[in-house]
């Protein structure tokens, strides 16, 4: 093989297309996961000795439960549209693109329906932290959150959709002014009209409205490769549905039983750790608030490389297209060392930063749970640090492959024996030798992404992944082999 040939085999994307298409998604992302975060850091002056705060971060693990579904179909349509455009098959990837978005609204407002009937008894069932308002305040801002899914669904539906066809400063557009607004509404319904928890529902409703509507607008445009015509007539196409579903069951269920296991290990924390009577009558869980602090600051370590993954759906999944193996390695080995440089350098900075960031975000706590949140960080990004690319990074990588049964079996697998089950052995006084309280969470957590780190990237050693794919046939023997001559 020549140099020239070997250039050209893998320049399926430039340095310059590389860039393009990562740094807006990583901004985007930014801006997405900063969303919940501006709540929980807005609402600090909202009640006591932080409930509100931890009352907005704990529903919002709730929320990514259902958001997870959405995500899910998202990656389908992604790993379609990408593998459909790196075969040469536009046409394809817009049938699958429509009927992503319609199956992906239905669904949504299904799911919205189902929470806002049952909104005490999902926030009672998973939580039982009974310290002053705090459940006042997570029945009213689940409520919004619950009316507001499908618009994360059209979001989720499009962005996936442009981002497979490298459209991706449409949706750093769309996030970055969601942002703005967000905060802008904050500011106004919490400080100036004084709504408390209920504004900052109202502020992320709205701000989740725009990006909905424009992104859905710009998946119409006639310059895309792939282009939705959403006023056409519709039909449902099995074919397509059962190819989407193919996809996105196995992974809703990985990212909606990951999320489950990050409610049900905050619930240990709520219900093995004491609410403290304070001086002025109030109380407070300070293992708590102290876990909902650390959960926020590991959200900002987590944007770069949360980004990084999502770009490698798009690039792994086009080079799968193509049918070259050459190419698909080729450009898994770019994105790793991508990831690695970029999740580090990400987990670095926000870690040096944390004694100024839990102060930020404990301005109406405890001095107890401050501490408490320091020694969880300094658990989580000691080891995050080595393990996210390999545990998050891989999964996407066999997830673009169409791998996703595998990348299931071993998520769900990983979280119930490491996340959930250690978390639970070292966060309740099961043992008492062994009572770690909100530390022995984010212990179970490292665990978990080492043993994931260690399955994905034997995974992907093995070649194994190949055969899911279902773009590289098993090689033919040659004829004389055949017969034995």
């Amino acid at each position: 093989m020549t140099a020239a040939t070997a250039k050209k085999r893998y320049s399926l994307f430039t340095n310059r297309a590389l860039a393009l298409l990562i740094i807006p998604i990583v901004i985007e992302s930014a801006f997405t996961m900063s969303l919940g975060l501006a709540d929980s850091f807005m609402v600090q002056s909202v009640g006591e000795n932080g409930t509100a705060m931890s009352a907005v971060s704990n529903v919002d693990q709730i929320s990514n439960v259902m958001i997870q579904l959405f995500a899910a179909f998202g990656t389908g349509g992604a790993i379609i549209t990408s593998q459909s455009l790196g075969a040469g098959r536009a046409e394809d990837a817009a049938k699958s693109a429509k009927q992503l978005y319609v199956l992906m609204l239905l669904a949504s407002v299904v799911v919205a329906a189902f929470c806002l009937a049952f909104n005490h008894q999902i926030i009672d069932f998973v939580y039982n932290d009974n310290a002053t308002g705090y459940k006042d305040y997570a029945y009213t801002y689940f409520y919004l959150m619950a009316a507001s899914y499908p618009l994360l669904a059209m979001f989720y539906a499009s962005a996936a959709v442009l981002r497979a066809q490298r459209r991706s400063m449409n949706t750093m557009t769309s996030a970055g002014v969601s942002f703005a607004l967000n905060v802008g509404f904050n500011a106004l319904f919490i400080y100036g009209l004084n709504l408390g928890v209920m504004g900052a529902g109202l502020a992320t409703v709205i701000s989740r409205s725009f990006p909905a509507v424009f992104l859905t607008v710009r998946l119409t445009d006639k310059n895309n490769p792939v282009r939705v015509k959403l006023f056409e007539r519709f039909r449902f196409d099995g074919k397509i549905i059962k190819k989407i579903l193919f996809l996105a069951i196995p992974s809703g269920i990985e990212g909606c039983l990951f999320q489950v296991g990050k409610v049900m290990t905050a619930s240990f924390v709520a219900d093995a750790s004491y609410n403290v009577l304070l001086a002025n009558g109030s109380s407070v869980n300070n293992a708590n608030v102290a876990n909902s602090v650390t959960s926020n600051i590991n959200t900002i370590g987590s944007i770069v490389g949360n980004g990084i993954n999502t770009s490698t759906l798009t690039v792994v999944g086009q080079a799968v297209g193509t049918g070259d193996e050459g190419c698909v390695r080729h450009y898994i080995k770019r994105m790793f060392a991508i990831s690695y440089i970029g999740s580090t350098l990400c987990v670095a900075l926000v870690w040096s930063l944390s004694p100024l960031l839990v102060g930020i975000f404990s301005q109406n706590i405890t001095a107890e749970a401050s501490a408490m949140a320091m020694r969880c960080i300094n658990i989580c990004f000691s080891v995050q640090i080595f393990t996210y690319p390999l545990s998050f990074g891989g999964s996407a990588v066999l997830e673009a492959a169409s791998d996703v049964r595998y990348t299931m079996v071993c998520a769900v697998s990983s979280m119930a024996l490491m996340r959930v089950g250690l978390g639970f052995i070292l966060c309740t006084p099961l043992i008492p030798s062994l009572h770690l309280g909100a530390a022995g969470l984010w212990i179970g957590m490292c665990a978990d992404w080492t043993v994931r780190s260690v399955l994905f990237v034997s995974r992907i050693l093995s070649g194994r992944w190949k055969k899911a794919s279902g773009m590289f046939p098993a090689e033919v023997k040659p004829a004389a082999e055949e017969s034995g001559g």
